[in-house]
């Protein structure tokens, strides 16, 4: 198989959307920064418009899936998966209050040029709302399973197939030049090029927050098996380099699973079962950054960060979106868009900065997520107290 070339990758084309994108909001007039203004809007319209058949398309054969591996072992690993994450963005949430506002990050929409308004207009409504296709999936997940009928979990398999296909070559085509139409809009007002700083400081500290997140999950994992969390995680760089290369759970399984297999310390099958499992389903890592973003970025727009009432909504509902998340790049940012517009009501340069942001550091995130997997197989295996005995004497 063919290697991919970095000049090919997301994280490439991202860079350079945001390179091109301020050197034409620098260069450009009022009529060139109208005509980019319009495209940024009609991009942003189109992912909008994609985001509920998202949802559907995750949240949905997600639940119905459940019932092919139903027991104890499942509900503790999605339990600790969704604890995981809700704890990632909660301990997110309250380094943000103390370290957000000390990056002197100040709102530069008071003062910014204004984009002359388009004569051109085309708007593409979504097929529902983010919180309506929310509900429906759930509600129409729970029907399907009470039903047994496997002719609408056969369509939903197909559907979560085809909106995968969707995000693959519609979205993530898309968004270079959504996030270069963005920031050249951004360029031309003023905004971005003052900010760019905190950018790269913001991406430090979430970096440094998957280590510390990491320590605790392994610490608990050696707490419940009553073994040393070392027999785990040793083996488990090249799973992390893997993961920052690829920027895909999914990708990234295969050499994870060879990583966990080289562990004395956890169960064969529990290993072999909760690791797959979390690789779709185990995003804390991602969680983490996303709400640390979400809050630099509320402040870099408004001046102020979220409500703490919102917040806990939003790190409540993106637990949930991260189980049902696809282990692909940025699966976890581009999921949960609708919770970033409807909870935090993110306008469309807002979401587009999240995207831009999120996708530099997506490698780090997944990675965080993938080293994270062997720590949650540990928990599970100390739970059921199927640690093999002599795997307990190993003092290393």
């Amino acid at each position: 198989m063919k290697k991919k070339s970095f000049f090919n990758s997301l994280v490439f084309k991202l860079v350079m959307g945001i390179v091109v994108g301020i050197f034409i909001g620098q260069i450009a007039n009022e009529s060139a920064i109208l005509v980019v203004s319009s495209i940024k809007t009609i991009l942003g319209d189109m992912i909008g418009y994609i985001v509920p058949l998202i949802i559907l398309g995750f949240v949905t054969p997600a639940i119905v899936s459940l019932k092919e591996n139903a027991g104890k072992i499942l509900t503790v690993t999605l339990l600790i998966c969704y604890l995981s994450s809700i704890g990632a963005g909660t301990f997110s949430f309250l380094a943000g209050k103390a370290i957000i506002p000390h990056l002197n990050i100040a709102s530069n929409v008071t003062g910014a040029k204004e984009i002359p308004e388009s004569i051109f207009k085309l708007s593409i409504d979504p097929i529902m709302p983010v919180m309506t296709a929310l509900v429906t999936s759930i509600i129409f997940g729970i029907a399907v399973i009470l039903t047994k009928s496997q002719t609408w979990e056969n369509l939903l398999l197909e559907l979560n197939n085809i909106v995968l296909k969707i995000v693959d070559v519609i979205v993530i085509n898309m968004l270079p030049f959504y996030i270069a139409s963005t920031f050249a809009v951004l360029a031309y007002e003023g905004v971005v090029l003052q900010e760019l700083p905190v950018f790269i400081k913001i991406i430090l500290i979430v970096i440094v927050g998957h280590f510390v997140w990491m320590t605790l999950l392994y610490s608990l994992g050696g707490l419940f098996s009553k073994t040393n969390p070392k027999e785990v995680f040793r083996h488990y760089l090249p799973a992390y380099l893997t993961a920052l290369g690829t920027m895909s759970s999914a990708a990234t399984l295969s050499v994870a699973l060879k990583c966990a297999r080289k562990s004395k310390t956890l169960d064969p099958k529990i290993r072999d079962f909760v690791i797959p499992l979390c690789s779709n389903t185990h995003l804390c890592g991602s969680v983490l950054t996303e709400v640390f973003f979400v809050m630099t970025v509320s402040q870099i727009l408004t001046g102020q960060l979220p409500t703490t009432a919102n917040m806990i909504v939003f790190i409540a509902l993106l637990g949930i979106f991260a189980i049902a998340a696809p282990g692909v790049p940025g699966g976890t940012v581009v999921a949960s868009l609708g919770l970033i517009i409807s909870v935090l009501g993110f306008n469309d340069t807002g979401t587009a900065l999240m995207l831009s942001i999120f996708a530099l550091q997506d490698s780090f995130g997944t990675a965080c997520n993938v080293t994270g997997d062997g720590a949650i197989a540990l928990m599970v295996t100390g739970i059921f107290d199927k640690v093999p005995k002599e795997a307990k004497k190993i003092k290393e």
